[in-house]
């Protein structure tokens, strides 16, 4: 688990055969979950200056492999012990959404960033949502995008401020907007004759 507040931004150094080497200061251990421009990767290996990390087939049929070059966020999983901040994030992208508005504001930028329609749905205004690992704050939705506005000490200490029309985010909404439809979507009546068994209540009782 993470928050989606970035403790670096790293340099990728190479990305060859599914393997991507980051230059890092964070002292990964093998097996660690680091989240790379918000998407959960494992550790394979270590090197002196970083470590690298592998893309499973799922993870590269959803992300924008393009953009794993340069400089990206970097955020380690969460420790039991840490102060909690920002909000649930998974590291699991749901969708690759595009910049398709930059506005400047007198104390900061809106973005309006453009998703498919099926996944708006699970964007809420006012809700919480991740962009390449960052947790931010939805200002408005719309039909088939939605609004962030970017203070500007999130545009100097991460790489939003580069962003450009075009520009291919990693999107992660709200866990617990998915979890409420997936619900919605799939509950199984239950008809008042017939006596709700173990079966059942185990079923409910892993919903919550």
């Amino acid at each position: 688990m993470f928050t989606g507040l970035i403790r670096e931004i790293g340099k990728v150094v190479s990305y060859r055969n599914n393997v991507l080497s980051i230059q890092s200061k964070h002292k990964a251990s093998l097996g660690d979950s680091i989240a790379v421009n918000g998407v959960c990767l494992t550790v394979i290996s270590l090197q002196n200056d970083g470590f690298s990390v592998e893309l499973a087939d799922e993870t590269r049929s959803i992300i924008d492999s393009s953009r794993l070059k340069g400089k990206v966020h970097i955020e380690p999983a969460m420790m039991l012990h840490d102060r909690f901040e920002g909000h649930i994030v998974q590291g699991h992208v749901d969708v690759v959404g595009v910049v398709e508005q930059i506005n400047r504001l007198e104390n900061g930028v809106d973005f309006i960033i453009k998703v498919p329609n099926q996944h708006i749905r699970h964007i809420v205004p006012k809700g919480s949502i991740t962009i390449d690992g960052v947790s931010l704050t939805v200002n408005e939705v719309f039909e088939n995008s939605f609004r962030l506005t970017i203070i500007s000490h999130t545009l100097h200490e991460t790489l939003i401020g580069h962003y450009e029309i075009g520009t291919q985010v990693n999107i992660e909404t709200d866990m617990f907007a998915r979890y409420i439809d997936h619900l919605l979507h799939h509950k199984k009546p239950i008809s008042a004759s017939t006596p709700m068994g173990w079966e059942e209540i185990d079923d409910i009782s892993m919903r919550y």
